[in-house]
């Protein structure tokens, strides 16, 4: 795929099924995750990688979390939680590991690892494959952190669900630049 075009043309899809992407897919996909931007060098990314019978268990911590935060604890709403994960058959969780070091604020460390998510995005699309940055409630949030057994340190920042696009392509409206840019010369 051309990079311009994967850069410009790549879309988010609501609809994922499989088939995903292989062992060897996915090392690509983590490469280019490894590639962003990242002040000294620090590595505060890191990935887990739930598919198969790891989906029932992010879907019970999800239903845990929902138990323990929600003011509305309707079973509708536990039952919400409880499908969240079964919305594609590969999710990525994306988590920010902060590493104390002059210089390099958290919220430095947290847009690498959000740089890490788009090129994986971006890799993903090349190679044929759909996928969708989730946040919420289930992110940025340190209940949801310790349900995942993280260190203090670390923060999720989203959840990348990932397939193959099932769904109608998007048309996306292109937006005009002159809109979003200032320009000084």
């Amino acid at each position: 795929m051309d990079a311009i075009k994967n850069l410009t043309e790549r879309s988010s899809s609501g609809r994922l099924d499989p088939p995903i992407p292989s062992r060897e897919e996915l090392e690509l996909v983590y490469r280019a995750a490894l590639r962003a931007p990242d002040h000294k060098n620090l590595k505060p990314s890191r990935f887990i990688e739930v598919s198969g019978d790891g989906l029932t268990k992010l879907s019970n911590i999800f239903v845990e979390f929902a138990k323990q935060n929600l003011s509305d604890k309707g079973e509708e709403q536990i039952e919400k939680y409880q499908r969240m994960p079964y919305r594609s058959p590969l999710i990525i969780i994306l988590v920010s590991a902060f590493k104390q070091e002059k210089g390099v604020p958290e919220i430095e460390q947290m847009m690498s690892t959000a740089c890490s998510a788009q090129s994986m995005l971006l890799a993903l699309n090349a190679l044929n494959y759909s996928g969708m940055w989730r946040t919420g409630k289930l992110s940025f949030n340190r209940s949801i952190s310790n349900l995942l057994g993280l260190a203090d340190n670390e923060s999720v920042i989203g959840y990348l669900y990932i397939g193959t696009n099932v769904g109608p392509e998007k048309k996306i409206e292109i937006p005009n630049s002159n809109d979003f840019v200032e320009i000084w010369d």
